[in-house]
């Protein structure tokens, strides 16, 4: 946890070199020549606090926090707009501020220009600013923001959010700081103190004129990730530990992968918690940890469109089917990414066809996720015959490990001849391993929520817009052709012939979709290299790239006997309604 802390904070600390700053530097240097403790500091504590409580209500809440912080940026621009007009007119400043002078100081000493201002004038400002500032979501604030939504309103998630507020406020103080003293020595040596204070209120309203055009979370946001999204990745990479190598919610994964067939050190991590949050159960009557008791058990924590989820789902079932009589329950957790995957009908349908046949608990509240403290697609957690977890495995891989660790388990029960042999599973389509490359193109979501090096131009948030296909599309890089709607979640196609493109690098290109609002099927055409992929084409689609959008999963759309070099894929869409979720690779 500390280790996540330590990174969130990095990444605020970050955000100075962020264009997506821009917007709010006018109103911080607005009281760069006044009393750093006095004004600069409460004012981005108010920044950071109230960064942090919008942003814990947004991952966890509805849309109506969403909308709740549109009034709130409403009303903190038009505070932002009089603030930068009384720094441009100061007679006005003192008639907008004679009758809250005369009401008592209770806040602030004065605000008006030249004058000293009291810490809490200083806080509400910072306030109003922490409503206008809407930092760029980067792989770390990416992370922590996904790492909310799943973990729900809790003391950990607001750290985290708090951390990386935190950092950016320790970034915002230093250049403060170092901005104070500056317009200090400019008053004393060149006596331009009033041109200044004009040329910050001219910075105010071009920084409330970029926010109220939406300007910071769309020129800004590209703008940022190309000048810090690789730092961030970086950071991400040295201070995540080994378990961010399972399919995390953060945005990338690595498939971890071991020959080793040794049994791994058995410890005691606790009693396994309840399985009482499951809104419903697949293949069984519900399950307790109680009823379990005298039994080795098996928790797979999984979601269907998962590829990592998927390409672990062959061992699963081969464990679930030969020790099953010997004394092992696999009980599959579906805990969902996304929405279409809260669909009990979509998870059995899928669970039938991926020929799960062992009990399935629904989790759609995240209620056994937080349970289990879990933090990972998938996640196999072992319990002894005695109710205690024993043994955890994050990701893929490691699967004779685990199946060491399983034949353990039941010897320690008391089953007898347990078969000491290590499966061989035989799986194709989107179940086949992954190639075990490391530098392969990261999982990419679509929605704007947590969209990364997107290349076609501004974002038009939850509204219709046309958007161009890139002339060059950079390595891991997408773009869109056609008229398209970019949601939180997903990206929807409103007319035909919608393209997206992708430059990659991977054996393997998936792709997560699914049919309109009315469950319409959606005809596709894939190329590769501006090629029909022929023999490298997924299990989804034909030789000739020709494939139907029947159902909300994911997608086989590309499988190459190698993942040597750089591909351009395309992707087009012959029908509207179209929804797209992710693109994962392996």
């Amino acid at each position: 946890m500390m280790l996540v802390i330590i990174l969130a904070y990095l990444g605020g600390l970050l955000t100075i070199a962020s264009p997506c700053i821009l917007p709010v530097l006018p109103f911080v240097f607005a009281r760069s020549d006044q009393p750093f403790v006095r004004t600069g500091l409460p004012l981005l504590a108010g920044m950071a606090l109230t960064f942090t409580l919008f942003a814990t209500l947004a991952a966890v809440g509805g849309g109506w926090v969403v909308a709740a912080n549109q009034y709130g940026r409403g009303v903190a621009l038009v505070l932002m707009a009089v603030f930068g007009i009384t720094l441009l007119f100061p007679r006005l400043a003192e008639r907008v501020m004679h009758p809250l002078v005369n009401a008592g100081n209770s806040l602030s000493n004065r605000v008006a220009p030249g004058q000293p201002a009291g810490p809490g004038a200083s806080f509400l400002l910072g306030i109003a600013t922490g409503l206008l500032w809407a930092p760029c979501a980067g792989p770390i604030l990416g992370l922590v923001l996904t790492g909310a939504a799943l973990q729900g309103a809790n003391v950990g998630s607001t750290l985290l959010l708090l951390s990386y507020a935190a950092g950016a406020a320790t970034s915002l103080a230093l250049a403060l700081l170092i901005g104070g003293k500056v317009f200090s020595a400019m008053k004393r040596s060149l006596g331009v103190g009033e041109w200044i204070r004009r040329i910050l209120g001219a910075g105010m309203l071009l920084g409330v004129v970029a926010i109220s055009f939406g300007l910071d979370t769309g020129v800004l946001a590209r703008l940022s990730t190309a000048s810090t999204g690789g730092i961030e990745q970086a950071l991400v990479k040295r201070l995540s530990p080994d378990s961010t190598t399972a399919n995390a919610p953060a945005p990338a994964s690595v498939v971890k992968t071991s020959d080793d067939d040794t049994i791994p050190t058995l410890t005691d991590a606790g009693v396994m918690p309840s399985l009482s949050g499951a809104t419903q159960w697949l293949n069984s009557p519900p399950l307790t940890a109680e009823s379990l008791k005298g039994k080795v058990v098996l928790v797979d924590f999984w979601t269907y469109s998962c590829i990592n989820c998927l390409r672990s789902l062959p061992y699963v079932k081969a464990w679930a089917e030969k020790y099953r009589d010997q004394g092992l329950v696999v009980i599959g957790v579906h805990a969902p990414e996304f929405a279409f995957e809260r669909d009990v009908n979509n998870v059995t349908k899928e669970a039938k066809k991926l020929g799960v046949t062992y009990p399935v608990a629904i989790d759609n509240d995240y209620s056994i996720w937080r349970a289990f403290n879990n933090q990972y697609w998938p996640a196999h957690y072992f319990i002894d015959a005695s109710g205690h977890i024993r043994y955890e495995h994050f990701g893929e891989g490691d699967y004779a490990q685990s199946e060491r660790v399983i034949q353990e388990l039941l010897r320690q029960a008391g089953a007898k001849n347990v078969n000491s042999g290590i499966s061989t599973v035989s799986a194709s389509g989107v179940e086949q391993a992954a190639s075990g490359q490391n530098d392969i193109s990261p999982e990419t979501y679509l929605g704007y929520m947590r969209a990364q090096n997107f290349a076609s131009g501004e974002v038009a948030g939850d509204k219709p817009a046309d958007y161009q296909k890139p002339s060059a599309l950079p390595l891991d890089s997408w773009g869109l052709e056609g008229n398209w709607t970019i949601g939180g979640e997903n990206i929807t196609l409103n007319r035909p012939n919608g393209r997206i493109v992708y430059q990659f690098h991977a054996r393997d290109l998936h792709l997560v979709l699914g049919p309109g609002a009315e469950g319409k099927p959606v005809r596709f055409k894939v190329t590769i290299d501006g090629q029909a992929p022929g023999s490298v084409h997924g299990s989804d689609i034909a030789p000739d790239g020709s494939g139907i959008v029947t159902e909300q999963r994911l997608y086989q759309l590309i499988r190459q006997s190698t993942g040597s070099g750089e591909h351009t894929f395309s992707i087009e869409f012959e029908d509207p309604g179209v929804n797209a979720y992710a693109f994962t690779f392996g």
